[in-house]
């Protein structure tokens, strides 16, 4: 069996005999890259979605880490590039290449890791596809669109010896994980409740005909500082619409179906409970100190507007999950809640959302995101810059810390480290493939519980919904070929 190998370190040498297993399949789609071994432990770094945070935090801040170099950036809408390829050249970095097809940068043998801002449809299928190219990726949240595309990408970070790691940031925030320590040394007691809020200002969307723009026509729903070009025909002329969708099903172009606004539909996105959700999902998941539940209830709708969502803009969901070690009926619960328009503040979590030039955070005082955890002798609140915690029955201040680190150039640098060091021990509780997979289990269950209006049973071990062959059905979406995640990878 001819091996594969993935790109390492140069003491992989020494180690590859212990990935033999499974390492052949990808060889027939691409060959393996080594490039930078032998050029001074320089990593390069493909960017595969290169709107919104791909150019605002991949482009951006990778070329901040040493010896990292931004060497292609690759997305379906061709208009980026100028203004993106402008912005590494002025700053003194070198001239990436531009790719249209994800599939034409993974055949370059010099890129080692693909890092992917796309919409979240197409995040596992570029995972698979890196790790077969013998490449390693970093993939925004959701890394995966269902629950099937999680374990593929399990498997494939095993297969092909590959570093998979998740964009949940916040796992590399100073303060995050001083509060989640905290917590794991019983700062409030037993901990037995996590709260998740995403409670952030979401107006309608509106609805527009299929097609192209007329000329002079803008968005009237557009998100604030989110201000998009008219699509026109002559815009659209250098988009390669039928790539963007993908892994979905093919459909006529749409406004709402394009940048931004796919978060909103089911085809692409996963509401905003996987959107900014996902972030305090994982948070709460990994504050409580668990993986799987056996038990979840969703309920969730579309409200206020008459637009083009098919996702929920209000959703609440429960977690249960079982006793394990814990003996008894020490069970925990999380709670999630998404709310899109006017609400309260929950744990003074509004009145410090302003922008931090120390740490970069962007927020605005008209959402409430963050978590809460209940224990036995108090409650601990996390904000994705902060903690707090109040402790007694008189609820007075306790051990309380602000962030002082960049979590997101962090989080690059973590998964830059591990590369180097061929090491995915590295990113244990820094959003490892396994993190990223519970966690967005988490969100994919809520969305299916809401579908279907029913509570489901689920068994962790062999990851399906108990007697519910309806919901099986939604474990994994029906590809469109050749976008197709297989059963093996």
């Amino acid at each position: 069996m001819e091996q594969k190998t993935p790109v390492t370190r140069r003491k992989f040498i020494k180690t590859a005999s212990r990935n033999t297993a499974g390492l052949v399949t990808g060889l027939s789609l691409w060959g393996a890259s080594q490039s930078w071994a032998g050029a001074n432990d320089r990593v390069r770094v493909g960017i595969v979605g290169i709107r919104g945070h791909g150019f605002n935090s991949h482009i951006k801040k990778y070329p901040q880490l040493k010896n990292v170099e931004v060497a292609a950036l690759c997305d379906v809408d061709a208009n980026l590039f100028d203004e993106r390829v402008n912005y590494l050249t002025t700053n003194g970095y070198p001239k990436p290449k531009t790719y249209q097809d994800i599939r034409k940068l993974l055949d370059r043998k010099d890129i080692d890791a693909i890092s992917v801002a796309t919409p979240n449809h197409w995040h596992a299928l570029a995972g698979i596809w890196a790790a077969q190219a013998g490449k390693h990726a970093h993939l925004e949240k959701p890394f995966s669109h269902s629950i099937f595309e999680g374990r593929k990408l399990i498997e494939a970070a095993q297969t092909y010896g590959a570093i998979i790691h998740h964009g949940t940031e916040s796992r590399s925030s100073d303060s995050c994980r001083a509060a989640i320590r905290l917590l794991r040394e019983g700062v409030i007691g037993e901990v037995y409740m996590a709260k998740g809020l995403c409670y952030k200002w979401r107006n309608s969307i509106g609805e527009y005909p299929d097609g192209p723009m007329q000329e002079g026509q803008v968005f009237k729903f557009t998100p604030e500082g989110d201000a998009k070009p008219p699509f026109t025909e002559a815009y659209l002329k250098k988009v390669d619409y039928d790539l963007w969708q993908g892994p979905a099903p093919l459909r006529p172009f749409n406004p709402n179906r394009f940048h931004y606004n796919w978060h909103w539909n089911f085809d692409y996105g996963n509401g905003d409970i996987g959107n900014q959700g996902i972030h305090e999902m994982d948070i709460a998941r990994w504050g409580l100190g668990v993986e799987m539940p056996t038990k979840v209830m969703s309920l969730g709708g579309h409200f206020m507007f008459n637009d083009a969502q098919t996702t929920p803009n209000t959703q609440i969901a429960v977690f249960e999950f079982p006793a394990e070690t814990r003996g008894g009926d020490k069970k925990k619960i999380l709670q999630f809640e998404v709310r899109h328009w006017i609400t309260n503040n929950e744990g003074d979590l509004a009145s410090s959302f302003l922008n931090d030039q120390a740490t970069g955070y962007m927020t605005s005082d008209a959402n409430v995101i963050g978590n809460l955890f209940y224990g036995s002798e108090g409650y601990m609140v996390i904000h994705s810059g902060w903690f707090k915690t109040f402790l007694g029955k008189k609820r007075e201040p306790g051990p309380s810390a602000q962030a002082t680190n960049h979590a997101d150039l962090d989080h690059y640098q973590r998964f830059i480290d591990a590369i180097r060091a061929n090491d995915p021990s590295l990113l244990v509780d820094r959003g490892s493939v396994q993190d990223g997979h519970y966690s967005c289990t988490l969100m994919h269950l809520a969305n299916m519980s809401a579908q279907l209006g029913r509570s489901l049973d689920w068994d962790p071990q062999a990851e399906r919904v108990i007697d519910d062959d309806e919901a099986n059905r939604l474990l994994k979406r029906n590809y469109r070929e050749p976008f197709v995640i297989p059963e093996k990878v």
